[in-house]
C-alpha cells in the first residue's frame, strides 16, 4: 500500500518533488512511520524499485486469467504495465524516475531486472501465441519480444510528445505493427487476427 502510494505520488509530482510527508498523507500515516520503515526518501524509492522487479510476472498472471488469447494478454500486459503513465505529465514524471534509474548504480540494478523480467514475460506470451497458432510457426520470439519492448518504450515517448489519442491506443497500434509480419496467413480458430 505504501509503495503503491509512492508510485502514485511520483506520477503526480515526479521523484524530485516526492516527499515522505506526501506519501504518508496519501496512505493516512505520519511521516515518522515511513522514516522508521525506510530511513529516508531514497530508501523508500529503492524499496519501490526493488518491489517493481516482481510486477511483470504478477501482471502476467492477472492478464492471462482474463484473456484466453495470448496476443490479447500481451496487449493487456503492455497497457497495464504503463497504466501509471495515463497522462503526458504522469509519463514525464515516471520518465524522470527512469532517468534516475539510469544514472544511479543501485537504482539501475533494479531497473535492469525489471526490464529483463518484462522481456521474459513478453517472450513467454509470444511462445504461447505460437503454440496457439496466433503467430506463425517458427517465429523467433526472442527477437520479436525485443522489438515489442522497444515499441512499448517508443510508443510512450511518442504519445507523450504528440498527445494524440490515448497511450493504450498507441501501444495497440505499435504492437500490432510489430506483430503483423508474424501473423499466420489464416488466423487460428477462435483467435484474434490482431492483438487487439
Amino acid at each position: 500500500m505504501i509503495l503503491r502510494a509512492a508510485a502514485e505520488v511520483i506520477g503526480r509530482v515526479g521523484p524530485a518533488k516526492l516527499t515522505l510527508a506526501a506519501v504518508a498523507d496519501e496512505v493516512g500515516l505520519v511521516p515518522g512511520t515511513l522514516i522508521q520503515r525506510f530511513g529516508s526518501k531514497r530508501g523508500l524509492l529503492l524499496a519501490l524499485a526493488a518491489r517493481s522487479v516482481h510486477t511483470p510476472e504478477e501482471l502476467r498472471e492477472r492478464v492471462r486469467e482474463r484473456h484466453g488469447s495470448p496476443l490479447a494478454a500481451l496487449l493487456a500486459f503492455a497497457v497495464e504495465s504503463m497504466s501509471d503513465a495515463a497522462t503526458p505529465q504522469s509519463y514525464a514524471n515516471h520518465l524522470a524516475f527512469l532517468c534516475m534509474d539510469l544514472t544511479d548504480p543501485e537504482f539501475h540494478e533494479h531497473a535492469l531486472a525489471v526490464h529483463r523480467a518484462q522481456g521474459r514475460v513478453i517472450e513467454a506470451l509470444l511462445d504461447e501465441a505460437v503454440a496457439a497458432g496466433e503467430l506463425a510457426a517458427g517465429t523467433g520470439t526472442a527477437a520479436v519480444a525485443a522489438t515489442i519492448q522497444t515499441a512499448i518504450a517508443g510508443a510512450g515517448l511518442t504519445w507523450a510528445l504528440e498527445r494524440r489519442g490515448t497511450l493504450a491506443e498507441r501501444l495497440e497500434r505499435e504492437i500490432g505493427s510489430a506483430l503483423a509480419p508474424h501473423l499466420p496467413s489464416t488466423p487460428a480458430a477462435g483467435s484474434p487476427s490482431s492483438p487487439a
